[in-house]
Parts: C-alpha cells; sequence; structure tokens
C-alpha cells in the first residue's frame, strides 16, 4: 500500500487499488463493523461475546497458540480453567475491539462516559510537570483505546505499529487510531522515528510482550516459564528522558465499560541491568494479566524463542495435535 510519508510518520492515504472487486469483501466486513459499534453496547456485547465464543471453537490454529502459551504459563490450573480464559478471551475481543470502531465514529465524551481511569492522577501529574512519558502497554484487546482517548483530550501521542495483510483493513484501522491526531509509526522504519517524537514531547505507547528473537533479547522469567524479553524500553527511557509508565486497558462486557489500569512509573530501571530490566517488563506484565487474563492476546508466539536445547513450544507434536 502506498502511504504519505515524510520524515516521521505513517501517514495512511486512501488508493484506487481498494475499489477492486477482490476487497469488496472486506469493505462489507467494514461496513458491518461500524453498523453494530453504532449499536448499544448493552445490545452488541452479548452478542459479539457469543459470536466470538463460537469462532474461538473454529480458529483452530490461533486457539491451539492460547493452549500452549497458557499451559507454559499456568501449568497450575486445570485443562478446563485454560479452557474457559480462552473462550473468554475470544468474547473479549471482539467487544473491546468494536469500542474502538465505536470511538472511531461517535463524539469521545459519549465514549469516556464509560471509560474509568484507575491512577488517572498519574497521568495528571505527568502533565502538570510538563514530563516526556513512554506509557509500557501489554498486549489487550482494547489497546489502542486509552491513547485516542488522551488524543482527543489534547495530549500528543505518538505510537509504533505493524501493518496488517490486508490494505484496506490497514487504511481503515490506522485511520481510525489517527482519528484524534498524533503520530504513527511503521516498525519497519525503525525506532528512530518513534524516539524523535517522544523527544518532541509526544507521549509514547510500546507494546512489551513480543518476541524479537535471541539476539538483543533477555530470558527473563515470565509467568511459570521464561520468555524471550527485549530490555528496550530501558535505553529508550534514557535517550528520550522519558519517565516509563505501565497502562492496561480491561474491557467488561458485562458492565459495557473500560477500566485504564495505570501504575506508577518505573524509575528504579535507570540504575538497573539488562537482565534487571526485562525481568521488571514481564513484572508490570503479569501484575495487569493476572487477575485479567481473558484480556491478554495469548494467541500470539509469546514464547517462540528458546534457550538452546529447548524445543519451541508451537513445535512440539505432542501439545494439543491437531485433530484431522
Amino acid at each position: 500500500m502506498e502511504t504519505k510519508k515524510n520524515n516521521i510518520e505513517f501517514i495512511p492515504q486512501f488508493e484506487k487499488s481498494f475499489l477492486h472487486p477482490r476487497y469488496w469483501g472486506s469493505w462489507l466486513g467494514v461496513l458491518a463493523f461500524a453498523g453494530i459499534a453504532l449499536t448499544p453496547a448493552s445490545f452488541r456485547d452479548p452478542v459479539l461475546g457469543a459470536l466470538g465464543k463460537k469462532v474461538g471453537r473454529l480458529a483452530k490454529s490461533s486457539r491451539r497458540r492460547a493452549q500452549i502459551n497458557l499451559l507454559y504459563c499456568f501449568p497450575e490450573k486445570t485443562d478446563a480453567e485454560r479452557e474457559a480464559i480462552i473462550d473468554e478471551m475470544y468474547a473479549t475481543a471482539p467487544q473491546a475491539m468494536v469500542m474502538m470502531a465505536e470511538l472511531g465514529l461517535r463524539d469521545p465524551k459519549k465514549i469516556l462516559k464509560r471509560v474509568d481511569w484507575h491512577g488517572i492522577e498519574i497521568i495528571e501529574e505527568l502533565q502538570r510537570n510538563n514530563e516526556k512519558v513512554i506509557f509500557l502497554v501489554p498486549h489487550g484487546w482494547g489497546v489502542d483505546i486509552p491513547a485516542m482517548l488522551m488524543a482527543s483530550k489534547g495530549q500528543k501521542m505518538a505510537a509504533m505499529f505493524h501493518n496488517q495483510g490486508n490494505p484496506v483493513f490497514d487504511y481503515i484501522w490506522n485511520t481510525v487510531r489517527r482519528r484524534f491526531g498524533g503520530r504513527m509509526h511503521a516498525r519497519n522504519d525503525g525506532i528512530k522515528p518513534f524516539i524523535q517524537s517522544v523527544r518532541q514531547g509526544y507521549w509514547g505507547y510500546y507494546l512489551p510482550d513480543q518476541d524479537h528473537g535471541e539476539e538483543h533479547s533477555e530470558f527473563v522469567d515470565f509467568f511459570a516459564t521464561y520468555k524471550a524479553t527485549l530490555p528496550a524500553i530501558g535505553r529508550l527511557m534514557k535517550v528520550c528522558r522519558a519517565r516509563v509508565v505501565p497502562l492496561f486497558p480491561v474491557y467488561d462486557g458485562k458492565t459495557h465499560r473500560l477500566t485504564v489500569e495505570i501504575r506508577p512509573p518505573m524509575d528504579d530501571l535507570l540504575t538497573v541491568d539488562d537482565t534487571t530490566i526485562a525481568r521488571r517488563m514481564n513484572e508490570e506484565v503479569e501484575v495487569f494479566v493476572t487477575p485479567h487474563t481473558e484480556q491478554y492476546t495469548w494467541i500470539l508466539k509469546l514464547l517462540k524463542t528458546r534457550r538452546p536445547g529447548d524445543i519451541e513450544p508451537y513445535k512440539r507434536k505432542d501439545l494439543f495435535p491437531k485433530k484431522k
């Protein structure tokens, strides 16, 4: 997809090729998504929850990744408990994603009425002191919503993202993300544009839990297992002179409300080594996710990179073998 670029940010642009018949199904999906986003949350959430669970039963590959991740991270839980978490995860995913779509279509003041901020005083103090900030945000299903809401209230935001395979979905999703301003940085453009934005006073949004391979990562504890964790946040906070603030969105499909949980700045990272930084990052993920396991994107290949001699979990044929 062609995009308008300047030296600093990614700006999605509509292309004539999006009108080709091969994308008509995508546009129908977008219209359906927008339509349900305009219905009352009390009506749509039960429908989306039930639909999400059914889709989750059919999504064999992604469900298997979630099963493996939860087995490694929570071996003390029963199979039934882990399956229940996965069902709730698949129910939560469309509910939170449609709330984001609603935010892309409606007045944000209407959405803010259904949002609770726990730790908002931390953000308010950082704003009063004109501090540079990088939010450490684990992969929750409503991950983009807090950034969009802060941008809607005038806070300059900057985030990194991966392009999606479908160019129509990529265009729509990133257009929604940019509705209230802020900057989007494609990961394949490197980290420098993101650093430049934070230095210029944009509050950064950093997702800490992707697997970036062994070369620059540290093997540290992650729930009951271990994970190759990139300690980049330690270097980012130094080169950006920024405070690192953990944040996590929790969507409740029963109350139709989003809770944004904010924890104190991680100032202790300034004086510790990379191993400690990586472990502290994972600790923050654990603090957020443990009471809200269904909110996390367990379908990611979180545990792909292993120590020498260990088998990659997703290649283990003895774990949740695919049914023929």
